[in-house]
């Protein structure tokens, strides 16, 4: 369901097609909710269907552009203002976490080992999100973009941290 609120605030910030639609994931909304391209396309047919979204041009090879309605702006409105996020209560990395005395003391320093080099990458790819070419402008859309990408940075770096912790936890064989 987050896949259409995804979608609706990506076009409340300005009209796109499709294409433009998974682009904006790939860059902005990656870390953050992952879509793909057959996803978005059916959520846009979707959205046009409750008439939340309207195509507002369109060009050659069947190229659609699409706008948010008014309806679906105060859709959008309603999620955010109005529910309460769901909270996620399964994490599959520590639920293997608590079974790690089943493999060995190395087994184990390894894949705490990985959770560290992949959070590290994670926070790296962020950090050169930051840095790129995006073009970080006084809109809400960059604003409220460059505070989902903070906590996206320190979520990272305390997950590196803990699992370098917890390597150092291991005894000795």
């Amino acid at each position: 369901m987050s896949l259409r609120y995804a979608m609706l605030g990506l076009l409340a910030d300005r009209p796109a097609s499709g294409y433009d639609l998974l682009q904006r994931f790939k860059i902005s909304l990656a870390n953050v909710w992952s879509a793909t391209q057959s996803q978005i396309y059916t959520e846009l047919a979707k959205l046009a269907e409750a008439e939340l979204i309207a195509v507002s041009d369109e060009g050659p090879r069947g190229r659609k552009e699409y706008t948010i309605t008014d309806a679906g702006l105060a859709e959008l409105r309603h999620w955010l203002t109005d529910t309460r996020p769901k909270r996620v209560i399964r994490n599959e990395t520590l639920l293997r976490v608590f079974f790690l005395g089943a493999i060995s003391q190395v087994e184990a320093a390894d894949y705490l080992d990985g959770i560290a080099t992949r959070s590290g990458k994670s926070r790296a790819d962020l950090l050169a999100l930051k840095e790129s070419s995006v073009d970080w402008d006084d809109n809400d859309f960059s604003r409220y973009g460059r505070i989902a990408l903070e906590w996206g940075e320190r979520f990272f770096a305390m997950n590196e941290e803990w699992a370098k912790w917890a390597v150092e936890q291991i005894p000795e064989d």
